[in-house]
């Protein structure tokens, strides 16, 4: 990226960050598998969106475009046993923690073999066993089960991380404050990342905030609060990395503000009607900034042959064709009887 670029890109996001070497304690081949994640990623969502305006995929639909870097980055700076929760927003979080597109799909299309059933849908996606604990279509709902699983962790002294995702509308949420008073208080290791991309819905955040930036609200609790830049997946994983430290040390929780912007709709059959002309003309600039093409650009730089990078492409572009073949081909309808499982009560009330 030439420093024109990079001149227009901060006037409109000045969060941004140059991607200029590894941060520490990643390997270059991490940072390709980071790269087949985010390529993933990216696939599964812009396919999904197709599948929805085909009328294929059953409610809303949310993709998770441009956003990439932030679930990749963070749960690459995981380990293996850590807890997720996520957004409505939430399929990317659950690849980038090793769910299996194939079965998220099967929920996508609310088929019996889908992650949930089939009785989740796209904006509950659950996967236990790789440590997501569910996304959420409530607005910051995920805030208050990722500190309660921080306060098992910690009675249990497992050394696990609590990793909450939510959005910049879930941030004036009650829950939102309550969680982070509990947590600074009792030194939960639970880190708070909030995905900040100014809208909620169709919401400006400056206009039902006295002071946009998220990271701020650390202060009030005595917690460290950092902003990064979203299309930066080493910076996400950086500032992760360093609060799960914290965290597994006994020092506490970390508020992190990642900053991106939302280049689709709130969902894929949003029209954006609340944003200005000029607006969109103005943000289009960050196209420039797309965290896929970032990474790419910085692989290419330290050395990897372009071809290494195609296959990738190619690779996942097949795994979500699969993984739609699958939902659409193999799979079944969930049985009536499948609706008396899996509640708290069995009692039929005639």
């Amino acid at each position: 990226m030439n420093q024109e670029t990079e001149k227009k890109i901060r006037e409109v996001f000045p969060a941004y960050t140059p991607m200029t070497e590894l941060p520490e304690g990643l390997e270059l081949e991490t940072a390709r598998e980071m790269y087949r994640k985010m390529a993933l990623i990216r696939e599964f969502d812009l396919s999904a969106k197709d599948l929805w305006r085909a009328g294929k995929i059953r409610g809303l639909c949310h993709a998770y475009y441009f956003a990439e870097a932030i679930a990749v980055g963070a749960c690459s700076a995981l380990r293996e046993g850590d807890y997720t929760t996520s957004t409505h927003r939430g399929h990317g979080h659950a690849l980038a923690r090793g769910a299996d597109p194939g079965r998220m799909m099967a929920e996508l299309f609310g088929k019996a073999e889908g992650c949930n059933k089939g009785k989740g849908g796209s904006m509950h996606i659950a996967d236990v066993d790789s440590g997501m604990l569910g996304a959420t279509g409530i607005v910051g709902s995920g805030i208050a089960p990722a500190t309660g699983a921080a306060l098992s962790a910690k009675l249990q002294k497992n050394g696990r991380v609590s990793l909450c995702f939510f959005g910049d509308g879930g941030s004036n949420q009650g829950l939102f404050y309550e969680s982070m008073n509990m947590a600074a208080a009792w030194k939960l290791p639970v880190i708070f990342l909030c995905e900040c991309n100014d809208w909620a819905i169709g919401t400006d955040i400056r206009r039902v905030t006295g002071d946009p930036v998220i990271a701020h609200r650390a202060l009030g609790f005595g917690l460290p609060g950092i902003r990064i830049d979203g299309f930066n997946v080493f910076a996400v994983y950086a500032a992760v990395a360093e609060a799960a430290r914290r965290a597994r040390a006994g020092e506490g929780p970390t508020l992190i503000e990642a900053k991106y912007m939302r280049m689709l709709g709130h969902h894929v059959g949003d029209d954006q009607f609340y944003r200005t002309k000029e607006e969109l003309e103005r943000i289009s600039v960050l196209y420039e900034a797309d965290p896929l093409l970032r990474l790419r650009e910085f692989l290419l730089n330290a050395g990897l042959p372009p071809q290494t990078l195609d296959e990738i492409d190619r690779e996942e572009k097949a795994r979500v064709a699969e993984a739609v073949r699958y939902a659409s081909e193999d799979c079944h309808e969930p049985s009536p009887e499948e609706l008396y499982t899996d509640i708290f009560s069995d009692i039929i009330v005639e």
